[in-house]
């Protein structure tokens, strides 16, 4: 499970926030993110807030968790008023274990809270194996438009690996039906560099999620957690730990199969057809407000971020007593916001304007090959794709 959440300042028990951070709520636009903590088994490499039936314990009900969210909107819209909603992401966890009508529950309750706007993207997480053609329909007339199914690899070996439970076959069963099911987005999840995956079985993931016909395609390099089981394999010498140089070859296998097939990098790790961008995750990259409802999610608006008590029983004890989930929050100096400002737009193909960043890193970067040079003269600094490959230490040499 994820680490414990760092204690930060109060929350009020009513939740509000200070003026200075509602004055311009929803200004550069407003999402919502909901965490569903639940899954049917924890995979290998998982330290997200989640959990299985037998790690709940008592007081946490999945049958009742759609009316304790609906709690923390009522809370939510005594703080903040933003006008309309653009973006709602349902994560987790697995939100597909919560059935079709709870989370279209939750999805009127943020429209009726806060108002969707017409052409809001509403998407959710789903596992392969979680959802079928029945349930596809009932989400998509429930409103989600969206769908991200992790798919991780295409080989047995690898998912078995990793600890999960689909088949490799599933995930573009499951993007197909999605798709006749009138989702206008669907997206795969690809996890690469897990011990055992050779070049050919990525190749053969890129592939598949190509010949799904998705819109979009994300591929993380696998990293690995403290305190997961896997880290534990590893540790005993199980599993061998996962290889930087086989991390940027599988990059650039990417890279190279999703550019041809149409797709077009746009962050470091997410590719899509045009018009296929996540929305979502773009209100978090260029720093707009959002409410993170559920346990152990993260919200920020106006230069304020808290963050949720974790357990699902803690979180639903505190709203049936009136009280803020909230565990702790922290406000943000100018400063602080441009350092993350920095950090997240320069993973974007859009870039940052020069004047945003040391002038001094953005010309080292430019010399070492990092950076486009022709969009360097315009006055932008976008990674070239060796840059992409390290854009952690671009990063570090900005700030």
């Amino acid at each position: 499970m994820a680490g414990a959440l760092p204690d930060g300042e109060p929350v009020p028990a009513d939740g509000s926030l200070p003026d200075t951070a509602t004055r311009e709520v929803g200004a550069r636009g407003f999402a919502v993110y909901v965490h569903v903590p639940f899954c049917a088994s924890r995979c290998g490499y998982c330290d997200f807030n989640t959990y299985t039936a037998s790690e709940l314990g008592g007081g946490a009900s999945r049958d009742e968790y759609a009316d304790t969210v609906l709690k923390e909107l009522e809370l939510a819209a005594k703080v903040i008023q933003p006008g309309r909603v653009d973006t709602v992401f349902v994560g987790g966890g697995t939100p597909t274990l919560l059935s079709a009508t709870d989370l279209g529950k939750i999805l009127e309750g943020v429209d009726r809270t806060w108002g969707l706007a017409a052409d809001a993207e509403v998407t959710t997480e789903a596992n392969p194996e979680s959802v079928d053609t029945s349930s596809l329909t009932a989400l998509r007339t429930a409103g989600f438009t969206r769908i991200s199914l992790g798919m991780q690899s295409s080989a047995e070996h690898v998912l078995r690996v990793l600890d999960r439970k689909h088949t490799a076959g599933r995930a573009p069963r499951a993007a197909e039906e999605a798709r006749k099911a009138g989702f206008e987005h669907v997206n795969l999840d690809l996890i690469y560099g897990t011990p055992g995956e050779t070049a050919d079985d990525f190749a053969r993931s890129l592939r598949t999620v190509v010949d799904a016909g998705v819109d979009h395609v994300s591929a993380y390099a696998l990293i690995v957690e403290d305190g997961t089981r896997m880290a534990t394999r590893m540790r005993r010498g199980e599993l061998p730990y996962p290889s930087d140089d086989v991390a940027a070859d599988r990059y650039l296998a990417a890279e190279e199969a999703l550019t041809a097939a149409g797709f077009q990098w746009y962050e470091v790790s997410n590719w899509a057809k045009p018009g296929g961008e996540c929305r979502h995750n773009l209100r978090y990259w260029t720093g707009a407000d959002w409410w993170g409802l559920g346990p152990g999610a993260h919200s920020h608006v106006g230069g304020v971020r808290w963050w949720n008590v974790k357990h699902p029983s803690a979180y639903a004890n505190r709203l049936n007593d009136g009280v803020s989930p909230g565990h702790g929050r922290e406000l943000l100096s100018a400063e602080d916001r441009h350092v993350e400002d920095v950090m997240l737009r320069v993973r974007l193909r859009e870039g940052i304007p020069l004047d945003r960043v040391d002038p001094g890193g953005a010309a080292r970067a430019l010399g070492d090959g990092l950076l486009e040079p022709d969009a360097y003269a315009d006055g932008l600094l976008v990674l070239t794709l060796r840059g992409r490959l390290l854009a952690d230490a671009v990063i570090r040499d900005l700030v």
